[in-house]
Formats: C-alpha cells, sequence, structure tokens
C-alpha cells in the first residue's frame, strides 16, 4: 500500500450526503467529508450531463466552518434580492410543485410494478441497447 499522507482516504470520508435533482441534465450534490485532524467542511458539487451524452462535468466548492455563517448570510440575501427586487412576481414554488406531482406519479408506477418511469422528466425513460441497467453510479459517487 502507497503512502499518500492521507490525501486519498480524507476526500473519501464522506460523513453525510444529500442530493438534489435540478432537472434532467443537473444535480447537485451537498457532502459533509472530514479532515485528518477530524475536522469537517462541505463540498458542494454540480454535476452537468455532457450535451454529447459522454459523461459529466463537474464543479465543486469546497466551504470551510469558519465560512458557513457568512456564506449562508450571503446566500440568503443574494436569493431574496433575486425573489423581492428582480422577479416579485414569480411562482418560486412551481418547479416544487411540479416535482412533487412527478415523485408521486413514479412511486405510483414503482408500486404498480413498472420501473421504467423517470422522477425528473415527464416522460418515461428510453433506454437504448448502449446503455448499461441503470448505471448512474459515476454521478451517485460523488
Amino acid at each position: 500500500m502507497e503512502n499518500n499522507n492521507g490525501s486519498d482516504k480524507r476526500m473519501n470520508d464522506s460523513v453525510y450526503s444529500q442530493k438534489f435533482r435540478a432537472g434532467k441534465r443537473r444535480t447537485y450534490f451537498f457532502d459533509v467529508r472530514s479532515t485528518r485532524g477530524n475536522d469537517y467542511f462541505i463540498t458542494l458539487t454540480e454535476s452537468t450531463k455532457r450535451a454529447d451524452g459522454n459523461g459529466y462535468d463537474k464543479h465543486k466548492l469546497f466551504l470551510y466552518k469558519e465560512d458557513f455563517n457568512e456564506f449562508l448570510a450571503l446566500l440568503n440575501q443574494t436569493i431574496n434580492h433575486v425573489k423581492t427586487e428582480l422577479m416579485p412576481d414569480y411562482d418560486y414554488d412551481e418547479f416544487a410543485k411540479r416535482r412533487a406531482e412527478m415523485q408521486k406519479a413514479w412511486e405510483e408506477q414503482r408500486l404498480n410494478g413498472g420501473d421504467n418511469f423517470n422522477s425528473v422528466a415527464d416522460e418515461p425513460i428510453q433506454k437504448s441497447s448502449s446503455d448499461k441497467d441503470d448505471n448512474h453510479e459515476d454521478v451517485d459517487k460523488w
């Protein structure tokens, strides 16, 4: 076993993870990771499916505990500015409602024995012969 000062182990020590699918092509991952010194930081990852269909592009943001409060305050201020000043008439719950409806339809489909329904899109999953069976490991491992 090669000694790499623990850097590989440190980056793989995810102690908490959440995933948010935002449409057909984007997924956001929120991970809490540990350091060698038993400290924690957050990685925010945006994963987008490439237009050519060959894999994913990842963009990561590392957030450290000393920045949590100010980051959250500025994020909330920025979101509130868009919601109240720039787009006050927009229905920000529109996508959450649609996502909830799709999740309900997906659950009903699964309970009825079907598994070819995409919980993110409004259509059944179209699998080609080149697709591997539900192999999303490259995205889900982040």
